[in-house]
């Protein structure tokens, strides 16, 4: 049986913020801490607000990777419709590469162009195909220009 008030009776139901299992008593307010005479006595304290900075230490595991090297080997031809191309990681660490190509016509005129993003071991080298993009080009072809310069994605 509740009592007028709507409680119990019963005192297993009060916590350790005011009667009632939710701690709402009308003095649970003060007991967390609220203060009607600006004194701190009962008053909840905190952790201090400050938060520390991250900030970035050298030699850390986020160093951004140098540049990758993209030599070409083979052009690609009616019969092979894509460039052959090294590309060389000079880094310490894996990391994806993108290779940029033109095929150019006997002109010079750029028909098509391509790229391709290779995954590379540290200092190691592997070979990526850079397939031509308007494959209804690909008779026009007289050769390829390679990007030297291999981009790191990541």
């Amino acid at each position: 049986m509740s009592d007028i008030d709507g409680s119990s009776g019963d005192d297993s139901y009060d916590d350790a913020y005011g009667g009632g299992p939710y701690g709402d008593s009308p003095s649970s307010a003060y007991s967390l801490g609220a203060s009607t005479d600006g004194s701190d006595s009962g008053t909840y304290r905190s952790r201090p607000g400050r938060r520390s900075t991250p900030t970035a230490s050298p030699g850390g595991t986020s160093r951004s990777l140098k540049d990758g090297a993209a030599v070409l080997v083979r052009c690609a031809t009616t019969d092979v419709p894509y460039a052959t191309v090294e590309v060389s990681n000079p880094n310490g660490r894996e990391g994806v590469f993108t290779v940029r190509m033109k095929f150019q016509d006997d002109h010079g005129r750029t028909v098509s162009d391509g790229s391709d993003e290779v995954s590379v071991p540290a200092q190691d080298k592997v070979t990526a195909m850079v397939l031509v993009n308007h494959m209804d080009r690909v008779r026009e072809i007289d050769h390829c220009e390679v990007d030297p310069k291999a981009t790191p994605d990541r």
